[in-house]
Order: structure tokens, then C-alpha cells, then sequence
């Protein structure tokens, strides 16, 4: 009786272990190194290791088009594997429809929104623009002159650099917006002098704000945020508030119960102390939405965004 009581023992110590780690997982950033989904796909990475809720965590890159590559990718490739996931974002929404993309969110399986991040709009440190309406009456001078460093065509960054020229009377579809697939790219362009301003998500350019590289003249928010010294684009005199946001998804074909697992895993992360001091350190704002909610809420952004497209000639 008692070596069965010890056996059981032991078992019951193999089922405990086995409990203090979830799945291993494969997580892609569609983008290449040193961008925001890149910086998020590895502090999901590290946060979920520090706090033991995974054992092992890999990050692959997969960048091109605004992340479309790596959707179709991940759609056709990850289909039914509950060990890969894929982090994707605001910025996914509007590539898919500037790309007529024939594969969409609709073919993945939306987990949950994680963080949310401000528009940051710098300039070298040398340039002659100080503020965003000295920005703006260049861009009223001559829109193609002002050369912008982002993201992929379609996202985030051309939105906002869109909205900025049409809440100020320039014609948006004459921004001279350069893409880059990564937000190291566009960084070497900016830095090298390149280009005239850089527009990308706060945390892109934050190292090179506080070194005195660049120069930050407007921040996409409604109010100052704390810990950012910087005007908004309102106090600039430019009308215009926005918030990019990134997300988890799981591939298509995957069991409601594998579901289950993989959000349970994320709701862990995304209240856990490591990754709380990650957002706070990175200046992401916890925007945790998650599940049929969060489903709901991205058929919203991503009507929206489409609105907003056509509204400044990117989409027909």
C-alpha cells in the first residue's frame, strides 16, 4: 500500500510539473528585426519564460507588405497547431486592405489585443524643424518636399501622416511617405538624413529621443502622457488623435478547448509583474482586451480603417 501511495505520489509531482509550464511556442513577428511587433514578440517571449507559464519560447521573423506575408503564412503553415502563434496589430489591418490581401484576419484566430501605443513624429537632431507647426507650413509649402520614414504602406504610421495632411488642408494623397519594413530601416534613413521626419510608434524611436539623436516635435495622443515630454499633435495645432495597438493570434483550425488553453496562458502573461514592468518600461499603454470582445472590436477597427483609406486615396 505504501509503494502505491508513493507511486501515486510521484505521479501526482510529474502531472504538477508538467503544470508549471504550458505549451512551448513558436511566435512570428511578421516584420523584420526592430520593429514594434518585433519588440513585442520578444518581450511575449521573455515574459512568458521569466514567469515560468512557458518553458520554451522561439521568435521567428517573417517580414514584407505590412504583414500580409506573414498572415498568409502563418494562415496556410501554423493551420491547427496550438503552439504557434502570431503577433500582429493595427498596422495588419490596414496592409491587408491597401494590399487586397486574399488572406485577412478572418482566416486567423484573434486571441487578444495586448498594448496600445501613441504616434511619435521626430526629426534629426540637426534639422531646422522645431516644432509640428513649423512641420506643417513646410508640408503646406510643398507636401512632397517633406519626406516621411514609417512603416508599411497602408499602416499605422501613413494613416496618421494622412490625417495629419488633411486636418490641415494639404491633400493626402501628396504625402511623400516612404515605407520600410522594419523599424530599424527607418531609423538608418532618418538618422542618415534621408528623409525629413520620422512617424512611427513612440518606443521605435525612445533610445534615440533620450540620447538627443532625435528630436521629438508631436505625440499622437488626446493628452500629455506621462513620461514623455512632448507636445500633442493637438497642441501642435494639428487636429489629430490616434492609438496603434497590437495583438496575439492563434492559426485557424485550432479546438475551442486548445482556444481556451492558449488565451488562459496570455491573460496570465498580460497580468503577470513582469510583463506590467515591460509596458511601463516601453511606454505601452495595457490596452488587454480579449476573446469574443476583442473579435467584436476588430471588425469595428478594421470597417473603420477601410473608411479611412478611401478617405485619403490609399484604398478605392
Amino acid at each position: 500500500m505504501r509503494k502505491m501511495l508513493l507511486a501515486f505520489a510521484a505521479a501526482g509531482a510529474v502531472v504538477l510539473s508538467g503544470q508549471a509550464f504550458a505549451a512551448d511556442y513558436k511566435i512570428m513577428a511578421p516584420a523584420a528585426p526592430g520593429g514594434g511587433w518585433d519588440q513585442t514578440a520578444r518581450t511575449i517571449q521573455s515574459s512568458l519564460q521569466d514567469e515560468k507559464i512557458s518553458g520554451s519560447v522561439q521568435v521567428v521573423n517573417v517580414p514584407g507588405a505590412g504583414g500580409t506575408i506573414g498572415v498568409a503564412q502563418f494562415a496556410n503553415s501554423a493551420k491547427g497547431d496550438p503552439s504557434q502563434l502570431m503577433v500582429g496589430g493595427y498596422v495588419m489591418v490596414g496592409a491587408i486592405l491597401t494590399n487586397a490581401s486574399p488572406v485577412t484576419l478572418d482566416q486567423v484566430t484573434p486571441i487578444a489585443r495586448l498594448t496600445g501605443e501613441f504616434e511619435a513624429v521626430v526629426v534629426p537632431a540637426a534639422s531646422p524643424i522645431k516644432t509640428m507647426a513649423e512641420l506643417v507650413e513646410k508640408l503646406k509649402a510643398d507636401p512632397g518636399a517633406v519626406s516621411w520614414a514609417g512603416g508599411s504602406a497602408g499602416g499605422t504610421d501613413q494613416i496618421t501622416a494622412g490625417l495629419i495632411a488633411k486636418a490641415v488642408g494639404v491633400d493626402p494623397t501628396k504625402i511623400n511617405y516612404v515605407a520600410f519594413s522594419g523599424g530599424g530601416e527607418a531609423l538608418a534613413a532618418l538618422l542618415g538624413g534621408q528623409v525629413t521626419v520620422g512617424i512611427s510608434g513612440y518606443g521605435e524611436f525612445e533610445s534615440q529621443i533620450k540620447s538627443g539623436a532625435l528630436r521629438i516635435i508631436g505625440i499622437s495622443s488626446d493628452a500629455k502622457v506621462e513620461g514623455i515630454d512632448a507636445p500633442t499633435f493637438k497642441e501642435g495645432g494639428v487636429d489629430v488623435a490616434i492609438q496603434n495597438w497590437r495583438m496575439i493570434a492563434a492559426p485557424p483550425g485550432i479546438t475551442p478547448e486548445q482556444e481556451a488553453a492558449i488565451s488562459a496562458d496570455v491573460e496570465k502573461l498580460v497580468k503577470s509583474k513582469t510583463w506590467q514592468e515591460q509596458l511601463k518600461a516601453k511606454g505601452w499603454a495595457d490596452t488587454y482586451l480579449a476573446g469574443a470582445e476583442f473579435k467584436a472590436q476588430l471588425k469595428k477597427d478594421t470597417d473603420a480603417t477601410a473608411a479611412i483609406l478611401k478617405d485619403i486615396g490609399l484604398v478605392k
